[in-house]
C-alpha cells in the first residue's frame, strides 16, 4: 500500500487588489502596447501589487497569519505612472513611491517578524505585472497614469487551478482589496 500523496502547501502573498476602475485604466493601459506574438499577457483578473510574498507554508498555518497580518492601512493614491520592461517582464510602477505605500509594507514585514517568518531582504519595488516573456514589447507612446485609491490589502493563495488561480483567504480591512469572484478564473 502506498502513502498517501501529501497536499501542496499553498503558496501565499499580501497584494493590493485593483477595483473595477482601476481594471478598466490598467486594460486601457494594456492596449497601448505593441506585444510580441511571444508575449505571454496576464488575464486581468491575475493584476496585482505584491507586498510581500510568504512562500509555500503549511495549511495549518492560516488561521494564525489571518489574525497576526492585521494592520492598519491608511488610505492613499497610489499612482502607476511608469510603464517599463525589466528585461522581459512588463510592469507598471510608481515614482515616487507613495509614502504611504512603504509604511504599509514596512508595517506588515514588521507583522511577519512578528510571526516567525522573514521578510525578503531586497529592496521593495512596487510593481504591476502585466506580462512575461515580453521582450520586444513596444510601450505605450504616452506615459500612464493610473490613480488607485488603496483601503486595504488581502492574504491570497495561489491555487495551482488553471480555472482560477488565487482565491482570497482574508482581506484587510476592505472587503474590495481582493480577487472578485466573478473574474477569477
Amino acid at each position: 500500500m502506498s502513502a498517501p500523496i501529501p497536499r501542496p502547501r499553498p503558496r501565499l502573498f499580501l497584494a493590493l487588489w485593483p477595483d473595477a476602475a482601476v481594471r478598466a485604466a490598467l486594460r486601457e493601459q494594456v492596449l497601448c502596447w505593441g506585444w510580441p506574438d511571444a508575449a505571454r499577457r496576464y488575464d486581468e483578473a491575475d493584476w496585482h501589487l505584491t507586498l510581500h510574498f510568504l512562500g509555500n507554508l503549511p495549511s495549518e498555518r492560516l488561521a494564525g497569519l489571518r489574525a497576526g497580518l492585521a494592520v492598519d492601512v491608511e488610505p492613499f493614491e497610489l499612482v502607476l505612472d511608469r510603464a517599463e520592461l525589466w528585461r522581459s517582464i512588463a510592469v507598471l510602477t510608481c515614482e515616487p513611491v507613495a509614502p504611504a505605500l512603504l509604511r504599509l509594507h514596512a508595517a506588515l514585514g514588521q507583522a511577519l517578524q512578528r510571526l516567525g517568518l522573514e521578510p525578503d531582504a531586497r529592496p521593495y519595488r512596487p510593481h504591476l505585472t502585466l506580462a512575461r516573456s515580453a521582450v520586444g514589447a513596444q510601450l505605450a507612446l504616452e506615459p500612464p497614469r493610473i490613480a488607485w485609491p488603496v483601503r486595504g490589502y488581502a492574504l491570497v493563495r495561489s491555487t495551482g487551478d488553471p480555472r482560477w488561480r488565487y482565491d482570497a483567504v482574508q482581506q484587510y480591512p476592505d472587503p474590495q482589496c481582493k480577487p472578485e469572484p466573478h473574474l477569477i478564473r
